[in-house]
C-alpha cells in the first residue's frame, strides 16, 4: 500500500469562507496579535489556522479504506470542511469544544501515518516557522495542539513571539502574582489559561505608568485648549531649537520644523504642539 496520501489543502477548501473572515479581522481592534505590535503583511489568523488544519488532516479521497465510494468521501470532505466554516469564525477563537475537535481530527490523520512510518503516534510534529514575523502561524498552530517554534532576524519579531507562544504556556491555569489579586481573589482555580499572567501584565504595567508619570510626567504637561480646559497631548514634536534672530524676539527660542501639521486627513489631524530643545 502506497503512504502516499493527499492532505485536504491538496484537494480543495472552502477558500470564500475562509477569505470572508479573515477580511473582518482587519476590524478587530482587541485581542489580536496586530494589537500587540503592528507588523508587516500580518497573516489573518483564519487563514493561518485554517492552512495549518487543512495540511494537517488527509483528504478523504486519500482512504478508500474508510470511505470506499466517491459519495461517502464527498460527504466527509464537506464535513471537514463545515469544520473549517466553524474554526475561523472569530467568535470561535476560544471555543474550546471546538478546538479539542480540530485537534482529534489532526490526531486522527497522525495517527494513520505512524502505523505505515512507525513513528510515535503519542507525539505530534512540531511546528516550526523560521520566518515568524507577526506569530500568526505559529499562535495558530500552538492553538491546533502542535509544538511551536518561531524565529525570526528582526528582534521585534523574536519579541512578539515570546511574548505570544513562547511565554504564556509556561504559565499556563496559574494565578497571578500581583498583591491585588492575592487579596481579593480566591487563586485556588478559575485561572484557565493565560488569564493569571494577564492579571499580572495588567497590574505591573498600570504600575510602571504611575512611576513613569511621577518621575518624567513633568516633562510632558498638559494641553491648554482655547475655552480654558485642560487637554492629554497624543503627540509630542521633538525639535532642534535656535534663538530668535528677530530682536522683537530676543532670547525666544524657535523650533527648527518644517511643518506642525501631524496629518491633514480628515477627521484625524490637528495641529501639533510642544518642542524640545537641542
Amino acid at each position: 500500500m502506497s503512504t502516499a496520501r493527499k492532505k485536504l489543502i491538496e484537494v480543495a477548501l472552502p477558500l470564500e469562507d475562509i477569505s470572508h473572515e479573515a477580511a473582518r479581522e482587519k476590524s478587530i481592534s482587541y485581542g489580536h496579535p496586530s494589537t500587540l505590535h503592528l507588523w508587516w503583511a500580518q497573516r489573518p489568523l483564519a487563514a493561518a489556522r485554517a492552512v495549518i488544519f487543512a495540511q494537517m488532516v488527509d483528504d478523504p479521497g486519500s482512504l478508500p479504506e474508510e470511505f470506499p465510494t466517491e459519495e461517502v468521501q464527498e460527504a466527509e470532505r464537506q464535513r471537514l470542511f463545515q469544520m473549517i466554516r466553524e474554526l475561523v469564525k472569530r467568535e470561535n477563537t476560544t471555543n474550546e469544544r471546538l478546538l479539542e475537535a480540530a485537534r482529534a481530527e489532526i490526531r486522527k490523520s497522525w495517527t494513520r501515518w505512524c502505523r505505515l512510518s512507525g513513528e510515535d503516534s503519542a507525539k505530534l510534529p512540531p511546528f516550526h516557522d523560521p520566518f515568524a514575523g507577526g506569530g500568526s502561524l505559529p499562535l495558530e498552530a500552538q492553538r491546533l495542539g502542535l509544538e511551536a517554534h518561531a524565529s525570526d532576524l528582526n528582534p521585534v519579531a523574536v519579541l512578539i513571539n515570546k511574548a505570544m507562544i513562547e511565554i504564556p504556556p509556561r504559565f499556563a491555569g496559574q494565578p497571578p502574582v500581583n498583591p491585588e489579586a492575592r487579596g481579593k481573589l480566591d487563586l485556588k482555580g478559575g485561572w484557565r489559561g493565560a488569564a493569571g499572567l494577564a492579571d499580572d501584565v495588567r497590574y505591573y504595567g498600570a504600575w510602571m505608568r504611575q512611576q513613569a508619570l511621577q518621575r518624567i510626567g513633568h516633562l510632558y504637561p498638559q494641553a491648554t485648549l482655547p475655552d480654558g480646559r485642560q487637554a492629554t497631548v497624543i503627540a509630542w514634536l521633538w525639535a532642534r531649537t535656535v534663538e530668535s534672530p528677530n530682536p522683537a524676539f530676543c532670547g525666544c527660542q524657535v523650533p527648527l520644523v518644517s511643518s506642525f501639521w501631524l496629518t491633514h486627513q480628515t477627521g484625524q489631524g490637528s495641529l501639533g504642539r510642544g518642542s524640545g530643545g537641542g
